[in-house]
């Protein structure tokens, strides 16, 4: 591969990194926060501050992203001869006057929103619409800082997607801006919701909720904030008004609620078991009720798929169908460490008559 590939698709992954930070990229320090924490000074101390210089500098940086492609293009292909920019190729001169463009017009944006002491930021125009008549943004800014110091807020997410709730406001932090709503004036309403049967970062189960925060106040932009299900009890504690649940969105709250739907949509894609005769000569609808509730058919059968004979700790189960879908992934939850949700899916349980160990993958639904 050419000099001109290798270098692109090296800056192209860098930039990627550096915009949408994943965690493996905050884990190892290389954020704005991070790598510019002194002069962006503490959040803890000055939280509207802190915001107000991150946002702007992530946006400056961000800007200087095209013309540090052509810089590094300069090295990475002199033949081209780009550090002469009247005797670049015309595409090179188009894109360099487009980079050049959009970082000189970041600037000037960024030293539109310092003047008269940053009066002009979007962060403070915004919290000046929570502000009294006789006021100004500072005082809210003040109140907010007061309430972030505070061990008992709600906060939620990475640095660059965070929800806080505090005692009097409910706020998003993003990557250029940051969203406040008083308590008193909003309404949080469910609007949807994802169901992932395996997070990257907690390796477990997460159903992840949509809330729209909408104002009374008609100058305060609406806006969405996300946050995991096992997180919504603390938010409703901290919230003074109650979540509506519009669009009727099944939270799971628990985490067993999350690994009963994940263990569900696994056996749904392991094999069907087909009842010889003398074990289902009913239709499936007539089985016998199953043994855990008493309320639905049996409809599940452990048999050993996941390893060939004599191999691994799974092993032969002959019960006959006795167990519902529900009650054995109940089952299989409350035998797993409730401290460790991410081994569950790859644990053995024994089975509940029997105690023959089996793994997700000897689950098979009867037919």
């Amino acid at each position: 591969m050419d000099p001109e590939a290798c270098f692109t698709l090296a800056y192209a992954a860098f930039s990627l990194c550096f915009v949408f930070t994943p965690s493996e990229v905050r884990s190892a320090g290389l954020t704005v926060q991070h790598l510019f924490s002194e002069w962006l000074g503490s959040e803890d101390l000055r939280f509207i501050q802190h915001h107000i210089r991150r946002s702007t500098l992530t946006l400056l940086l961000h800007c200087c992203l095209p013309l540090g492609y052509y810089v590094g293009m300069c090295f990475a292909s002199p033949e081209q001869n780009l550090l002469y920019v009247h005797q670049a190729p015309a595409g090179w001169q188009l894109y360099f006057s487009v980079s050049l463009a959009v970082l000189l017009v970041s600037c000037v944006l960024a030293l539109h929103w310092s003047r008269r002491g940053w009066e002009n930021h979007p962060i403070c125009r915004a919290l000046s619409t929570h502000a009294q008549p006789q006021s100004s943004w500072r005082a809210v800014a003040s109140s907010i800082n007061t309430e972030f110091r505070r061990i008992d807020k709600f906060s939620s997410g990475c640095q660059s997607a965070r929800v806080i709730v505090t005692d009097t406001w409910v706020m998003k932090v993003s990557t250029y801006s940051l969203h406040v709503a008083l308590h008193q004036d909003c309404h949080l309403t469910v609007t949807d919701s994802r169901q992932h049967s395996l997070s990257p970062e907690l390796n477990a189960p997460v159903q992840i909720l949509t809330i729209s925060v909408a104002s009374l106040n008609p100058r305060v932009q609406p806006f969405h904030i996300r946050l995991k299900s096992t997180e919504y009890l603390e938010l409703q504690e901290k919230l003074h008004a109650p979540i509506r649940n519009a669009a009727n969105v099944v939270i799971h709250l628990t985490m067993s609620e999350l690994f009963l739907e994940t263990f569900k949509t696994y056996v749904k894609m392991n094999a069907v078991y087909k009842c010889p005769s003398g074990q289902c000569a009913v239709p499936l609808q007539e089985l016998e009720p199953c043994i855990g509730c008493m309320q639905a058919s049996a409809g599940v059968k452990l048999l050993r798929l996941c390893q060939a004979d004599g191999d691994g700790e799974c092993q032969e189960c002959f019960c006959r169908p006795m167990w519902c879908l529900t009650c054995m992934g109940k089952w299989f939850a409350s035998r797993q460490d409730q401290q460790q949700p991410e081994t569950w899916l790859s644990s053995r349980v024994p089975c509940p008559t029997c105690r023959a160990k089996f793994c997700i993958l000897d689950v098979c639904s009867v037919e």
